[in-house]
């Protein structure tokens, strides 16, 4: 049997780290689909329910594109579906024209207060044991 380095340890490791990501954001979108979203759809709704407690708060795209796993192009895309859908509402930034403003709507916050017990109870069921 082959000793394992730290290196190779690591690489496992990693591994293991995109697996349960891989795992869970497929389960993510599973019990989300139902209501029309997929995990990344959600985490952009969370991220701006948790940004804005009032409803009208506004939160700039450029503030998202960090926080979500997406390049720009794909963020700007899935806020463009989100609006399609009524979740969302852009504005363009008065101080910077390039920036845009997203706030989500009372259709979003609704949707979000109702599907993140399902999106929780899946990171918990995915997530339990994996404390390092």
């Amino acid at each position: 049997m082959a000793v394992k380095t730290a290196e190779t340890r690591l690489e496992e490791r990693w591994r293991d780290i995109l697996s349960v990501h891989a795992r869970t954001m497929c389960e993510i979108d599973r019990v989300l689909h139902p209501y029309g979203l997929g995990a990344s759809d959600f985490e952009v709704l969370d991220i701006l329910a948790s940004e804005s407690r009032q409803e009208g708060d506004q939160c700039r795209v450029q503030n998202l594109v960090g926080r979500v796993h997406l390049s720009q192009s794909a963020l700007s895309r899935l806020i463009g579906r989100l609006e399609k859908d009524g979740l969302v509402e852009r504005s363009i930034c008065a101080e910077d024209r390039r920036g845009v403003w997203v706030a989500l709507t009372r259709k979003g916050r609704d949707l979000h207060t109702e599907v993140q017990p399902l999106q929780r109870a899946v990171l918990e069921r995915m997530l339990a044991g994996q404390e390092s």
